[in-house]
């Protein structure tokens, strides 16, 4: 029996190497990665030495974060007080910017979520789908979107997140005006949207387990999914595309599954992102999905 996994798209700039003994070993353009990954329990398939060629590894200094240490040799733009490089995805660009969080503000296992998003497009039968980022991050899935034509909007409680986002849209080719970004309480601009009528025909979810919005509202996975998701269900146009994804979080593809249901008549799909790794090596869990969808089954 195999667990149902989302596929992966073709990422040539990214590769997951190897994994295994609490870690993961990932090339982000030509910069290889050596960070902490609670899920990879397994041995890992090369050799202690291919690891410690990583241009970067994580230290871990505590529960809170750590630093990243460059090898003697490491590619030039791995080096320095605050390393960072791009990575093309289509026609997008990515500022990869290691942080102390061990994050470098990209998610590769999102990439099968950004095509679903790009393929859906015609679907809509509308000249421009509108789409709606919660919890947006650095805007991968905004980016691409835009790209495509969807009319975005964007939303995010960290404003270093928002400045970032800028970053990869402007990086991208996109115009200052291309797509709405906001610096704002998800559940709370998702509220004030329902309450103005607003329609989306995507709403994307990446909730991380806690947060602060930018008023000091508190954000708890368990307490905040199941209003969010109903104030998604008023938002919804009747062609539309939702996605729930998650990392590091207790619960299950069939909680979401059972969430995703409160959204009325469609056609659910529920399982796992993971990461493809190279020359056979095993595929690395990197949270769980589900995606709703009706009017163009």
């Amino acid at each position: 029996m195999q667990p149902v996994v989302f596929a992966q798209p073709s990422f040539p700039e990214h590769a997951l190497i190897d994994s295994g003994g609490a870690e993961k070993l990932e090339r982000f353009g030509p910069v290889v990665l050596r960070r902490p990954d609670p899920q990879a329990f397994w041995t890992k398939r090369l050799s202690e030495a291919e690891w410690a060629r990583a241009d970067l590894t994580f230290v871990r200094e505590s529960d809170r974060g750590g630093r990243w240490e460059a090898r003697a040799g490491a590619q030039r733009v791995a080096t320095g007080s605050d390393p960072q490089w791009n990575v093309k995805y289509g026609a997008a660009q990515f500022v990869i910017r290691p942080t102390p969080f061990k994050h470098v503000g990209l998610f590769p296992e999102q990439a099968t979520n950004w095509e679903r998003v790009t393929q859906s497009f015609p679907l809509f039968g509308v000249e421009r789908p509108r789409l709606l980022n919660l919890f947006g991050y650095t805007g991968a899935a905004s980016v691409l979107a835009a790209q495509r034509g969807y009319e975005v909007t964007h939303v995010d409680a960290s404003k270093a997140s928002i400045a970032w986002t800028r970053e990869n849209a402007e990086l991208s080719g996109l115009a200052g005006d291309a797509m709405r970004i906001v610096v704002d309480d998800a559940l709370g601009y998702a509220r004030r949207e329902a309450r103005r009528g607003s329609k989306y025909n995507v709403v994307l979810l990446d909730p991380p387990h806690y947060g602060r919005g930018p008023k000091g509202e508190t954000w708890q996975f368990e307490d905040g999914i199941a209003p969010l998701v109903a104030t998604v269900r008023d938002l919804l146009a009747p062609r539309a595309l939702v996605i729930l994804s998650t990392y590091a979080i207790g619960c299950s593809p069939l909680t979401f599954q059972n969430l995703l249901r409160e959204l009325g008549e469609g056609t659910i799909e529920a399982g796992e992102l993971a990461l493809a790794a190279a020359e056979g090596g095993l595929p690395l869990p990197c949270g769980f999905c589900a995606r709703f969808s009706r009017g163009f089954e």
